[in-house]
């Protein structure tokens, strides 16, 4: 299962250009991951449900979220991946600006204050998107005890998110596509 996830991100998300891309982080490298061209694949998605939730699951959350737009197919899969297994797991989106009618709601989600949860990423660069997210998390009154990604570029994100309290898992790394 690992191995053709891998495959998948490998043969349709990861792109080689000399000249490098600009990642939004700012920073201009060679190497991109578009892992929505696998997280909105039907042959992918149960794939990575199972994978971030056998994750995730350790961190015994009571829900997952991330930042819209990268983790909301993740943050699906991974409580259908859940609730395959008889297991209530609520699952909640950040917005990147407050709901500007309504409710004015920066989280989306039937989550409630103190509910242990769990910050879900396609790829890791600095950590800057998986902090914000578990800022606006924490902001609401979640308690949010860790971070699982797809892919850590290891370019400093595991390292700075420790420093907020928040661990990070990941599936892979950049460096395993390097390698493969």
């Amino acid at each position: 299962m690992r191995d053709k996830l891998f495959r998948l991100l490998k043969e349709r998300a990861y792109l080689f250009k000399e000249e490098g891309f600009r990642l939004s982080s700012g920073k201009i490298s060679p190497h991109y991951l578009d892992c929505k061209q696998v997280t909105l694949y039907s042959q992918a998605l149960p794939l990575i449900g199972r994978l971030l939730w056998e994750e995730a699951r350790g961190f015994k959350p009571q829900a997952v979220g991330g930042l819209t737009l990268g983790a909301d197919p993740l943050v699906a899969a991974v409580c259908f991946a859940a609730g395959l297994e008889g297991i209530a797991l609520e699952g909640f989106i950040v917005r990147k600006e407050a709901k500007g009618h309504g409710t004015g709601k920066w989280l989306e989600g039937h989550v409630q204050p103190g509910m242990r949860a769990v910050i879900l990423e396609d790829v890791v660069t600095t950590g800057a998107s998986a902090f914000q997210a578990a800022q606006k998390a924490r902001e609401f009154g979640l308690e949010v005890i860790g971070v699982v990604a797809l892919v850590d570029r290891a370019e400093g994100g595991q390292e700075y998110l420790a420093t907020q309290g928040l661990p990070l898992r990941s599936l892979f790394t950049l460096v395993d596509f390097l390698n493969s």
